[in-house]
This record gives C-alpha cells, sequence and structure tokens, in this order.
C-alpha cells in the first residue's frame, strides 16, 4: 500500500509559516514511504492526508491542523513502530532531564548550602544530563535503522 501524495497549495507561497509547516509535513511523507509500514499505519496516515488536503484554508489553522496530524503520525510511529525523526529522544530528554534531575538537584543543592537561591543551579545540570541519554538514544535509533532523515521543527 502506497502513502497518498499530498495536494499542492499555490496559494500558501505567500505565508511562509504555512509554506515551511507543508513542506516539513510533505518531507515527513517522503521520508515514510522510503520505509516499509504496516498496511493500518498507511491507512491511518492516508486518512490524515486526506484531511489535509480537503482544508480550504491556508492560514493559521492550516498550519495548526498540519501539524497536529504530523504529531499523530510521529506518536503513532514512535509507539507502534519504534521509527523517529532526528534528535526526537534528544527533545524530550531535554525537559524530562531539567524536570527529573533539575530540580531534585537544585533543592539538594539549596538546602545542603542553607540558600533556595542554588535552586537554579541543578537545571543546568539536569539539562546536560538529559541531552545526554536523548543523545544516546538517538545514535541507537539510527544505528538499528529506525530514524529518519528529517529533524520536526515546531
Amino acid at each position: 500500500m502506497e502513502i497518498k501524495e499530498l495536494k499542492q497549495r499555490p496559494e500558501i507561497l505567500e505565508d511562509a509559516k504555512s509554506n515551511e509547516t507543508f513542506f516539513q509535513f510533505e518531507k515527513l511523507l517522503i521520508e515514510l514511504r522510503k520505509k516499509e509500514l504496516p498496511d493500518e499505519i498507511v491507512v491511518a496516515i492516508n486518512k490524515d492526508v486526506h484531511e489535509i488536503n480537503s482544508i480550504v484554508d491556508s492560514g493559521k489553522a492550516f498550519r495548526k491542523k498540519v501539524r497536529q496530524k504530523q504529531a499523530e503520525i510521529i506518536k503513532q510511529l514512535e509507539k507502534e513502530q519504534k521509527i523517529v525523526p532526528k534528535n526526537h529522544y534528544r527533545n524530550i530528554w531535554m525537559a524530562l532531564g531539567m524536570a527529573v534531575f533539575g530540580i531534585p538537584l537544585g533543592v539538594v543543592f539549596g538546602m545542603s548550602l542553607d540558600n533556595m537561591a542554588f535552586l537554579g543551579i541543578g537545571l543546568p545540570i539536569g539539562l546536560v544530563i538529559g541531552l545526554g541519554v536523548g543523545a544516546e538514544m538517538d545514535k541507537k535509533a539510527f544505528k538499528e535503522g529506525r530514524q529518519l532523515d528529517i529533524e520536526i521543527k515546531n
């Protein structure tokens, strides 16, 4: 089963944001066509492509719908096929590292030095830990051939 093509929209060339969002989604579809995907995932992607093709608007509502469908596709691919775009894990673990490691470390520093102004010291430490963990997971996905040759920018 083949992934459908996006309907070309010459009217979005005037809006830089819509144009960038549209071509990023189109590049995602090109990368997905290179992978062997199960029929049920291809059917779901084709349904999303059909929904995007049926949108008449080319402004903010269009961009929002394209980003939403793109996120849904990536989430489904990660969950069912373990296929992710470049730097996917790095972006997720950067925030997780700050929350999971950084804040507790900051509290420990603040409490041990008896000055809660040191709470902020833990955040960059957690950020670095998160970046390291995420980069390793991205490297592993690349070695296993589970990484798409596209980086998703929001």
